[in-house]
């Protein structure tokens, strides 16, 4: 059974499938989204959080536990016919009845310096619905290339009256609804775009035109880059933000092919991955049947 991508995802759903007696091989391209979390405190168990590095350690053990060690390498491609699938990779290759994707997303960066000290500071966050709860009552900026950032920004207003909005660059232009739903809620939207950002002392200065704001937190609404392209290379079809359409067992549109994790629709959240890679190995070990 070909699982592609160790994050949560993959991890899980190897686990899962080597218990089912199934054998499995894993391949992994090395960019997990979760290992950059500095720390989850809605991750179930863990009442004063967990890393992301802890929490994929402790899976990938769990894995080794049943004699499953990720390859390294990055499918370059995958191919669907005949019995299943043929994955190729720098230096290997592997063929199986069913696969699963896990191949995640990845966050679009803001051209930031420091960027990896302000995320392992919490002063840079990509994730509301993981961590609005750290931020209450904090001023919180928002990053935004459009709509969508300004949905994530009412979002925010939950958390924190103190929300203030930027636009990434001078192209970026919000409709007259848009500027008016901001308004309504108290949510400021600078003027100018942004300039620069600085960290200091764990809080972020953002230049925009000739004035600065300082924040304790800022957003990155920039979207995902969703890594879906295996799939969609198979003819695979994805939802109208990049992310592959699954049912309720986690099967793609191709047959025999399954996804979990962030390059799936639904929630980028760890838990939502974990249950989608059990509900996916579960129905591909049905789908496999019984040893011929």
């Amino acid at each position: 059974m070909l699982v592609v991508g160790a994050g949560p995802a993959g991890l899980i759903a190897a686990v899962y499938l080597a218990r089912f007696r199934r054998s499995v091989v894993l391949v992994d391209a090395g960019h997990s989204r979760a290992v950059r979390i500095p720390r989850s405190h809605n991750y179930p168990g863990f009442t004063d959080g967990i890393t992301g590095t802890q929490l994929t350690a402790a899976l990938r053990d769990q894995a080794r536990h049943y004699g499953i060690e990720p390859t390294a390498g990055k499918v370059t491609s995958l191919r669907h016919g005949g019995p299943g699938f043929e994955a190729q990779w720098e230096g290997g290759a592997a063929s199986s009845r069913a696969a699963l994707l896990a191949t995640g997303a990845a966050d679009i960066e803001p051209r930031l310096p420091h960027l990896t000290e302000a995320l392992q500071a919490g002063a840079l966050r990509y994730c509301p619905v993981c961590d609005g709860f750290e931020v209450i009552d904090q001023h919180v900026g928002v990053l935004v290339d459009g709509p969508a950032g300004v949905s994530e920004a009412l979002y925010l207003r939950h958390f924190t009256p103190r929300v203030t909005v930027f636009r990434a660059d001078a192209e970026v232009r919000l409709a007259p609804p848009d500027r008016t739903r901001l308004e309504r809620h108290g949510i400021r939207l600078a003027a100018e775009p942004l300039a620069s950002a600085r960290l200091w002392q764990g809080r972020v200065t953002l230049r925009h035109g000739d004035d600065e704001t300082v924040c304790d937190t800022v957003y990155c609404a920039l979207g995902m880059d969703v890594h879906s392209g295996l799939a969609v290379g198979l003819g695979a079809e994805v939802d109208e933000t990049g992310y592959l359409r699954i049912d309720a067992h986690q099967r793609t549109s191709v047959p025999g092919l399954y996804a979990a994790g962030d390059v799936a629709s639904g929630l980028n959240q760890i838990s939502v991955a974990s249950g989608g890679a059990a509900i996916a190995a579960s129905a591909i070990h049905r789908e496999l049947g019984l040893p011929a």
